[in-house]
């Protein structure tokens, strides 16, 4: 009660107001490249080449968005054939990223077994490592198990995440007391029900935030070497073939940064909302 009094004494109006001006500020900044491809979609192609760039279009107009779509009017496959495959691939693999990462997650933090340690420092390891240094691995390990140009070669190599897996892990290892999980089983609960029942429920604000990193990820994966069938390939792949030829389509390109970056925001936006909620009302101690 005493520091709550405390607190109220030293607090300022001005304080207050100067600390929100900062806040506001540094978020409109960091709000500049989100504005700055929404307005690039909507400039004709004379105001994409201004220097220095303006910010908002003089002259909006959605001829990118048409020329967008007589281009893929023309294409080989129809347009709904590689929004379902980007759907799929993301919606399978971002399903799978959150359940074994938080499977993998469960046993490394709450229980003790020969080799705990390594197995975690090796996962930690590596995050140092990006995807371009384990591109010719996981490319051979796709040719050996003869998956290339399938729908495996796809969902295999984005179904592990060593991020989630840590992020997972660390959560848990804060959010959920061993206490709470010895009770369990002095009641009778399987692992099983321990896990599903009692574990992810308090591990929800990772959960989404995982979600968020794993749905932005796999959105945006195009399937590199792997496919080379038209009908296998995914709407990013599609679209940066459309915008590869030369600097006359550096309209559309315009607008398919904008169709590309709408689905992650829609995500984040949702799974935000959840994570400060439950971060919000959850919370144990020992």
């Amino acid at each position: 009660m005493k520091s709550k009094v405390g607190a109220k004494a030293y607090r300022s109006i001005g304080g207050n107001i100067g600390t929100f001006i900062f806040l506001l500020i540094i978020a409109l900044f960091m709000l500049l490249p989100l504005v700055f491809v929404v307005s690039s979609a909507f400039k004709p192609l004379s105001e994409l080449f201004i220097f220095p760039p303006k910010l908002f279009p003089m002259n909006p107009t959605l001829d990118n968005f048409k020329d967008l779509s007589s281009l893929l009017g023309d294409s080989w496959l129809p347009f709904s054939r590689y929004i379902f495959n980007s759907l799929a691939v993301t919606v399978i693999c971002t399903f799978g990223n959150i359940i074994f990462s938080s499977m993998a997650a469960y046993v490394l933090s709450k229980h003790d077994f020969p080799g705990k340690n390594i197995l975690f420092q090796t996962v930690v390891l590596s995050l140092l490592f990006s995807t371009v240094v384990t591109g010719i691995p996981n490319y051979i390990i796709i040719t050996k198990l003869h998956m290339i140009n399938t729908v495996w070669a796809l969902i295999l190599p984005l179904l592990p995440s060593s991020l989630g897996l840590f992020l997972m892990k660390q959560f848990m290892d804060q959010m959920i007391p061993d206490t709470l999980l010895e009770a369990a089983r002095l009641d009778g609960a399987g692992e099983n029900r321990i896990f599903f029942s009692i574990c992810l429920p308090l591990v929800k604000p990772a959960i989404m935030t995982l979600l968020i990193y794993s749905f932005q990820g796999i959105w945006n994966s195009t399937g590199g070497s792997y496919i080379f069938d038209e009908k296998l390939k995914t709407l990013p792949t599609a679209l940066n073939n459309i915008i590869t030829s030369g600097i006359s389509r550096t309209g559309v390109s315009s607008a398919v940064s904008l169709l590309l970056i709408l689905p992650p925001i829609a995500v984040f936006l949702f799974a935000q909302s959840n994570v400060l909620q439950t971060m919000a009302t959850s919370g144990m101690k020992d």
